[in-house]
């Protein structure tokens, strides 16, 4: 709505109540809601970049954090599986540097950006027990991370970033972190609103078009596609409604879910089918494009997003 609209909605307003001798209008209600309503933060969400030299990676990754430079967003959050593969059995040390040094020298692009980070399950090297760059350690240190799960403000808004790798089972947290992340929760049950990302989705409704189910059987979703421990979030949730937006990425593919006035936003990945040729001969991943999500966040807790294709 543009400003002299509403000035003029104010006034036919202010006129209904002077002839009717009311206190108020749902007019006058709204457009005070509109006037006060102010962006605090504009955000851009990036999943699944899954960086590495083949596929002239690098230079395509540069040239989203050049889109997303200039979109002048406050903040970056990384969702995850920043590296193409660091888990897999055959992985050498070597691969594993060479993967980071890719990420680093890509990231320069938005130095001076705060970025903010969470583990996804392809970051973790597990060959080298012992080494400075074994298991959730080494991707501390290579993103500067002050712990695998953390919290922290900004204008106004609670960020929770939360560690989905479960050590026995994917998409869920052991009790430790799920203890804390309570805890954090209810210290902010009477405050800010609250944006949590995770790797894994907490509620996505991708593993359904992801999986293959049997055709006499309901869908199997395994943890991987909706975290394994959703409805203790949802009553968490139930109990403190200042908990706005859940991201997530790991499924490459893009949804929407709304329940219980929480938005669940699974993003598609950066690198879309993991930057080789994918189902549209470019880099597609069941008709999801390489993207990143541009989010602003507002000061009465709402939000706005847009997944932006940027190679399209």
């Amino acid at each position: 709505m543009k400003r002299r609209d509403l000035i003029k909605k104010l006034g036919l307003a202010g006129g209904t109540l002077a002839l009717s001798g009311m206190t108020s209008t749902p007019v006058l209600a709204s457009a005070l809601k509109t006037l006060k309503k102010k962006r605090v933060l504009k955000i851009a969400h990036l999943t699944d970049v899954h960086i590495r030299p083949e596929y002239n990676a690098v230079n395509r990754f540069k040239n989203c954090l050049e889109k997303i430079k200039k979109d002048k967003v406050d903040l970056i959050l990384n969702g995850g599986d920043t590296i193409y593969a660091a888990d897999y059995d055959h992985i050498k040390k070597e691969r594993v540097l060479e993967l980071w040094a890719c990420w680093k020298d890509s990231v320069k692009v938005v130095a001076g950006t705060p970025m903010h980070h969470v583990l996804g399950n392809h970051d973790m090297w597990w060959q080298g027990k012992g080494d400075e760059m074994y298991g959730k350690p080494g991707v501390l240190k290579m993103l500067d991370m002050p712990h695998n799960y953390y919290s922290f403000d900004r204008n106004g808004w609670h960020f929770i970033m939360l560690d989905s790798n479960h050590p026995t089972s994917p998409g869920m947290l052991d009790e430790i972190q799920w203890n804390w992340f309570v805890n954090d929760v209810e210290k902010n049950s009477q405050g800010k609103p609250i944006l949590i990302m995770s790797h894994y989705p907490l509620l996505s409704c991708t593993g359904i078009t992801d999986s293959k189910p049997d055709a006499t059987g309901p869908f199997k979703i395994s943890g991987s596609y909706n975290h394994l421990d959703i409805m203790k979030f949802i009553e968490v949730f139930n109990k403190n409604k200042n908990v706005k937006l859940c991201l997530s990425g790991h499924i490459h593919l893009l949804d929407k879910v709304w329940y219980n006035d929480v938005t669940y936003l699974c993003n598609g990945a950066t690198s879309g089918f993991w930057w080789e040729p994918g189902d549209d001969g470019k880099s597609a991943y069941k008709q999801t494009v390489p993207g990143y999500t541009l989010l602003n966040l507002y000061n009465d807790g709402s939000f706005d997003h847009e997944y932006i294709k940027y190679e399209a």
